[in-house]
């Protein structure tokens, strides 16, 4: 199990221009003050997140796998 002291430890590795990402990060994972959920007050902001991680994985990016066979069923009528 990973405890807090390994992630502040971790914390040094990232890079300077992903901080404000992990900030972000945290700050969702936080458990919110009762009956206070924080949500993205304006469009804006979605957007310049989406703008700040956009191709964040391109190093690394996820593949759709083989879906398999699936049997063949009688159409529907």
């Amino acid at each position: 199990m990973i405890n807090k002291e390994q992630i502040k430890a971790e914390i040094d590795n990232i890079k300077d221009e992903h901080l404000v990402i992990l900030y972000r990060i945290i700050k969702a994972l936080e458990v919110p003050v009762e009956g206070h959920v924080k949500q993205f007050s304006e469009q804006s902001e979605w957007h310049e997140f989406i703008q700040e991680t956009y191709g964040c994985l391109s190093d690394a990016p996820i593949e759709r796998g083989d879906q398999g066979v699936y049997e063949v069923r009688e159409e529907i009528k």
